[in-house]
């Protein structure tokens, strides 16, 4: 996110003098790491957590539509830096995967069948294909065919331009671009302390490196440090900060690298969430190829502590309780009891349990070919409610104060897929009026070419778009 303000910034006006801050000794080594994520480009291709039942049986795929869209702005402004050589080849960061649903069950059976249904007659998802046809989903996923019940009901549904993306290579090459340009700072190992309001509106900023001291004069503020954003939030003392809490979720992976496993599974395929888990604990089985070598993936296994980040501390969570904020965290508490269960379930699962858990997937598992690997911390929204007392999110908000001077991004998924179109979101509340001239609207069109069209609305571009990006980033079938 932070990169991706900076070059968005940089590009619109060069002159800007900009310092980013890091606590780590390198860039994207939390959430946005390869391996900290599951990589996948969330377009809602094969994420059924995306759409929800309607009362009449039919499928809501609004929330679908819209991620979809947020994420072709992304491809686009990464085609953007590509074409102007300011981001290596596409394929060092990203790749085409196909994206699968897969279910099994009379249920799960209807629901997918139904999903495909309304998602097939939006353009956007026009060429979904379903299938319950035992031979073609042995094409499309072997592993997952080998060895399968013959009685059991089984569907699948593809769509082939989906997406693998290494977002730390993308975060670690838009920084590489941002050092080379005039009046850009970048600190590594060094942490904000304090932030504090002065009279004329601007931001006193205290670093410390190295157990030195230093403040830094700021006109704007982002705060896009992942599961570290709310407590620096917080720091700053802002009224939109109150209410809001965060409910850490950490995850864990099952790796597999044996070369022939791996060349015989080339999709993400996500299937249907169990009953109390978070969404974004939907279990798949992934492809991922991070800097030129494949592997596969399962999981994510979700588990709890009260870190925010993966290197973070253990007392995060209890110094994130305020006055403002304590009843929203309660009341959430009090009414999330299946997914207090299934945190407790996950965290006392052994190797064998989750690799049970992937039979469910790839009947043919063996133990002894995955290892265990630590994903990313995930931090969820709480937040205020006037009839609950608070409520969990499991989306991705930007706060923003109402003057614009400073900015904070909250929560998880889809997260960095969204990046651009929820960086574009911050530009547009906290520097209204220089986006309204015509040199940033033209620059903008330049990055990204649908800016200012909805995408949502306007189907026909979105397509035209889709055909350029796929083009660009080479992730033509």
């Amino acid at each position: 996110m932070s990169t991706t303000l900076g070059v968005l910034l940089k590009q619109l006006d060069p002159t800007l003098t900009i310092t980013m801050v890091e606590r780590l000794d390198g860039i994207a080594k939390e959430s946005t790491d390869g391996w900290n994520n599951a990589g996948t480009g969330h377009a809602a291709y094969c994420e059924l957590n995306y759409t929800s039942p309607n009362d009449d049986g039919s499928v809501n795929i609004d929330k679908a539509v819209n991620i979809n869209a947020a994420f072709e702005i992304s491809l686009q402004f990464w085609s953007y830096l590509v074409k102007q050589g300011l981001m290596p080849a596409p394929q060092d960061f990203i790749h085409r995967v196909p994206h699968q649903s897969f279910v099994w069950g009379e249920r799960n059976v209807d629901m997918l069948k139904a999903r495909h249904a309304a998602m097939s007659a939006h353009p956007a998802f026009k060429e979904m294909q379903y299938t319950e046809d035992r031979e073609k989903m042995r094409e499309w996923m072997p592993l997952i065919m080998n060895n399968r019940d013959d009685s059991e009901p089984l569907a699948a549904t593809r769509i082939e331009h989906g997406t693998d993306v290494n977002f730390g290579a993308i975060a670690r090459n838009m920084s590489k671009h941002l050092e080379g340009l005039e009046n850009f700072t970048l600190s590594l190992n060094t942490e904000v302390k304090a932030l504090k309001k002065k009279a004329d509106g601007r931001w006193d900023v205290t670093i410390e490196q190295n157990g030195s001291r230093s403040k830094v004069d700021a006109k704007f503020v982002f705060l896009g440090a992942g599961g570290g954003a709310l407590p620096l939030l917080q720091k700053a003392e802002v009224k939109e900060s109150h209410g809001f809490g965060g409910f850490p979720v950490s995850g864990q992976w099952l790796v597999c690298e044996k070369p022939e496993l791996v060349e015989q599974h080339f999709a993400k395929v996500y299937g249907a969430a169990p009953i109390g888990a978070p969404p974004m604990s939907v279990p798949h089985l992934d492809t991922r190829i991070i800097d030129g070598k494949k592997a596969i993936l399962f999981g994510p296994f979700a588990g709890f502590t009260t870190k925010f980040l993966k290197t973070g501390s253990l007392f995060d969570l209890p110094k994130s309780v305020r006055f403002n904020n304590i009843k929203p965290m309660l009341s959430v508490g009090k009414n999330n009891m299946d997914l207090t269960r299934y945190l407790i379930s996950e965290v006392m699962q052994s190797h064998k349990d989750r690799c049970n858990s992937l039979r469910q997937f790839f009947p043919d598992a063996q133990d002894k070919d995955w290892e265990l690997a630590y994903a990313g911390q995930r931090v969820q929204i709480i937040k205020k409610d006037e009839n609950t007392g608070g409520k969990l999110e499991f989306g991705t908000e930007a706060i923003t104060t109402e003057d614009g001077s400073l900015a904070a991004l909250l929560g998880a998924s889809p997260g960095a897929s969204t990046t651009v179109n929820t960086m574009i979101g911050i530009l547009e509340r906290c520097f209204h009026d220089s986006l309204a001239s015509d040199e940033w609207q033209t620059k903008m069109k330049e990055m990204v070419p649908s800016y200012g069209e909805s995408l949502v609305e306007n189907t026909d571009l979105l397509l035209s778009i889709r055909e350029h990006t796929l083009d660009t980033l080479n992730l033509n079938p």
